[in-house]
């Protein structure tokens, strides 16, 4: 009754439950914590023992005797109760406490030293801190194997708010991390299961694997793959890679790349784009890169259930009601055309390229995704 009462007050103060990583690294500190359990357990049995001797020798009630063992075992001092009135059998036995004390306090502080010159401690509650800051995020992408690719990468998500974790197996990501602001971050190798865990992958949007080794990045996209069909996820992960040459790329692509950059190719179309056209040089990066412009380019899936499927262009009313252009049409098959007119027919599972606001796409996705014919129309 309680239970449903606060679930209840939760729901209306619209409060949310911290969420758990997968791994908590629980069982590591627990590790990390098993030398000082013999300490404490001395610890425990000394104030039994020391509690009843004062009560069988010195005749004290429970709580007296509690209090001379605690304050004689941790060698605080005397002066509360009547010590001065110990028979000879109570001075030895107070003698023996402190001794005992004393020894045990030495070999906990010992287990300490050791623990923390180990540093394996502070390395897990920091990384468990990190898996708690990474559970948060929704939507975000795992970026793995830092290079300079990858700080490049990184900087144009921060600019475009969108959330990302670096994964690299090299000690120097901690260093790597501060300098080029990497506020989440993993040191593993990114593609163990528990490193995808780990960077909480069941709620991300994509990977990227920026590897300078083909090997790596197909080990990676196999793994990933692998782990999408064994959890079950309702959606495949959106998985970009690099390679070194243009034979890799196709590697890439059958074994479940959706998309393969090749620097190689990207700087040629570049440079013979600058020697065609000098005065188009800086267009797509303004156009499409700029964090402040308010335009924007996107492509919006259609679904099988969606009510604009057999529809003409036309008939959809895009632009009257979003106030956005659909500029190309990708079928089902692949094939692109560009520049549509209202004649054409959307068919099922095709993506729409649209040009106009960031409201103006999310209007036009919600518009795409409906099952009935929406309500706007009445009104176009």
């Amino acid at each position: 009754m309680q239970m449903n009462l606060l679930n209840k007050i939760r729901k209306f103060l619209h409060w949310e439950t911290t969420p758990k990583p997968a791994i908590t690294l629980n069982d590591e500190l627990y590790t990390q914590l098993l030398p000082f359990r013999t300490p404490l357990i001395l610890v425990q049995i000394c104030m039994i023992i020391g509690t009843l001797g004062y009560i069988y020798i010195e005749d004290y009630t429970i709580m007296n005797a509690i209090f001379q063992t605690g304050y004689t075992f941790t060698t605080v001092g005397f002066g509360s109760l009547n010590e001065g009135e110990f028979s000879a059998a109570g001075q030895i036995f107070t003698i023996t406490l402190i001794i005992l004390g004393f020894t045990i306090f030495t070999i906990a502080i010992g287990i300490i030293v050791d623990v923390v010159n180990k540093g394996r401690f502070s390395k897990i509650l920091k990384e468990r801190r990190m898996l708690y800051k990474i559970v948060r995020l929704k939507k975000h992408f795992v970026v793995c194997y830092h290079n300079n690719y990858t700080i490049e990468v990184t900087k144009q998500l921060r600019k475009n708010h969108i959330p990302f974790v670096v994964i690299d197996p090299r000690k120097e990501i901690h260093e790597w991390a501060v300098e080029y602001k990497y506020s989440t971050y993993l040191q593993a190798e990114p593609y163990a299961e528990m490193t995808m865990l780990k960077a909480h992958l069941a709620s991300a949007k994509g990977l990227i694997t920026l590897s300078d080794s083909i090997a790596d990045n197909i080990a990676l996209i196999a793994s990933v793959r692998l782990f999408e069909k064994e959890h079950f996820l309702p959606r495949p992960y959106y998985i970009i890679s690099a390679a070194a040459n243009l034979s890799d790329v196709e590697k890439l692509k059958k074994l479940g790349s959706d998309t393969v950059v090749s620097p190689t190719k990207l700087t040629a179309q570049r440079v013979s784009a600058m020697a065609a056209r000098p005065d188009m040089e800086n267009l797509l990066e303004e156009f499409l890169y700029k964090s402040d412009n308010p335009l924007n380019m996107q492509e919006i899936d259609v679904p099988k259930y969606s009510w604009a499927v057999l529809k003409k262009l036309k008939e959809t009313h895009i632009r009257e009601i979003t106030n956005c252009s659909v500029i190309g049409i990708t079928k089902k098959d692949g094939k692109f055309m560009t520049m549509p007119k209202g004649d054409v027919l959307i068919t099922s599972e095709c993506k729409l390229l649209v040009i106009g606001t960031q409201t103006g796409m999310a209007m036009t996705k919600e518009l795409m995704h409906k099952r009935e014919k929406p309500k706007e129309l009445r009104f176009v």
